[in-house]
């Protein structure tokens, strides 16, 4: 996939309706601060159309990315910090929950984890409920220029068994600094968009 245009379009509050795209839109989902901002403007070769924040838990809607006018990218907001109270926690959770069941063109989700850490309760959480909606998620380990190289076989398996992840789920590690990660996960976008089949 070559990246030509990418603009945000939409942007969806906790009172918000969500649009009714007719293009097929691809999910990031991940717990603040774990680099979705971060991987969003790496894949797009953009260095802020995705605001990153220096406050984790700062976005509280779901934005909605047009790239190239052929999909959409989907933000959704971050969950598990501690500073967020938990009616706000709530609330966000709804929202995507409210976009997880009722989106007509969602055609996977990424969940993003740390690859320096043992996968958090929320985020084994997460993996269950987008698994329980009826989607394959695929795992981005973000990070990746924070461990040596030496480690990071070691650290994907830690990620997997932490997240009890199923037999065949798709596990990407990625760093925003190299970029190493990129090309291959925008491959994976472009067989899911189109419907070409799985990468090898």
């Amino acid at each position: 996939m070559v990246i030509k245009s990418a603009e945000l379009e939409t942007v969806c509050g906790i009172t918000s309706t969500l649009p009714k795209n007719g293009l097929p839109e691809v999910a990031f989902a991940g717990k603040s601060n774990v680099g979705k901002s971060s991987l969003i403007n790496g894949l797009l070769n953009r260095k802020a159309l995705a605001r990153t924040s220096a406050q984790p838990g700062k976005t509280q809607t779901i934005n909605f990315y047009n790239i190239n006018k052929e999909l959409y990218f989907v933000d959704l907001p971050g969950y598990g910090y501690a500073k967020v109270s938990l009616e706000a926690k709530e609330k966000w959770g709804r929202m995507v929950e409210r976009y997880l069941n009722t989106s007509k063109q969602l055609r996977t989700v990424f969940l993003l984890i740390d690859i320096r850490h043992e996968p958090s309760a929320n985020d084994k959480n997460m993996y269950a409920w987008i698994l329980d909606r009826g989607y394959e998620p695929v795992i981005v380990a973000t990070k990746l220029d924070k461990i040596n190289r030496s480690q990071v076989q070691k650290h994907l398996k830690m990620v997997r068994d932490g997240i009890r992840a199923k037999q065949g789920t798709k596990i990407f590690p990625f760093s925003a600094v190299t970029k190493q990660g990129r090309e291959e996960i925008l491959q994976y976008i472009d067989t899911k968009v189109k419907g070409t089949g799985e990468p090898s």
